[in-house]
């Protein structure tokens, strides 16, 4: 019988003990970030922090949160506070790159598999909403924060409810958002694309937007009420030609975009005061 060498053992140990104390740092960290104030509101798909779920792997940014799906390239959603504070006078940066928070081994969209696709590189959270710092608008612009958009409808339908969005907060409203695609296939500029662009980054055939609109800053999830509330939802067609209507064309009410994605958005919020507000098609 063969006898463990003192050195090796410990070496052994010292490695597994290594190994349990980065895996509590990353529980620790997870748990900590899901205090995010853009996850107040709740975590529509319990996204989490473990790379064997590459379909709903979430990032935690200081401007926005995310979750991420690996193979189709593109965020499930992206879930961010939107208040007087995070606007600025910070100029748009521009600067479209991979994010390297990913997985080492993961594939990172880069800007050029948009490049000649007829699709715009589409924002989720919109530069224009984290004006603060320089710092906040460049995050904008990581890849993970894209959806393939037809310019119609980012360029016109999505931009000018983003800014009716920015008008609300400009009144000391507070906004909880959450936005995404759905389904597959969209029509860009240079014609139909069914699936994906260059096997890489999944074309949606929709993008949808939930908007909790609360009447002043601070609101608790507990604290919301029919009265200090509202919600706004849109669903539009990820295709050419939608700029002929103007966003109000594309309203629904959150219920429909649940059914849509099997999303739970606001989950924090009271039960009687969801089923209420998100049951609405906001009229104004």
């Amino acid at each position: 019988m063969s006898l463990i060498a003192p050195k090796t053992l410990w070496r052994s140990l010292s490695a597994l003990l290594i190994t349990i104390s980065v895996s509590f740092a990353i529980k620790a960290e997870a748990d900590l970030n899901l205090g995010s104030a853009h996850l107040r509101m709740g975590n529509p798909s319990q996204a989490a922090l473990e790379v064997g779920n590459p379909s709903n792997y979430l990032l935690i940014k200081p401007q926005y949160v995310v979750s991420y799906n690996r193979d189709h390239g593109i965020p499930n959603w992206v879930s961010w506070q939107l208040n007087q504070n995070w606007l600025g006078t910070a100029k748009r940066q521009g600067d479209f790159r991979p994010d390297a928070t990913l997985p080492s081994d993961w594939y990172r969209v880069r800007p050029s598999d948009y490049i000649g696709s007829g699709f715009d590189r589409g924002h989720v959270v919109s530069s224009e909403d984290r004006g603060r710092t320089i710092q906040d608008n460049s995050a904008t612009f990581l890849m993970t924060n894209m959806l393939p958009q037809a310019p119609d409808s980012n360029r016109a339908v999505w931009a000018n409810f983003e800014e009716y969005c920015r008008s609300l907060v400009r009144q000391g409203k507070e906004l909880y958002i959450v936005s995404g695609g759905s389904g597959v296939g969209g029509m860009g500029e240079k014609g139909a694309v069914e699936t994906t662009l260059k096997s890489k980054v999944t074309v949606p055939a929709l993008t949808w937007k939930v908007v909790l609109v609360l009447d002043r800053v601070g609101i608790e999830p507990k604290d919301v009420t029919e009265r200090v509330s509202r919600t706004i939802a849109i669903s539009v067609p990820n295709r050419q030609g939608v700029k002929s209507k103007p966003w109000r064309a594309y309203r629904t009410s959150v219920d429909e975009i649940e059914k849509l994605t099997g999303y739970d958005f606001f989950g924090n919020v009271p039960q009687l005061v969801q089923g209420t507000i998100e049951a609405k098609v906001n009229d104004q």
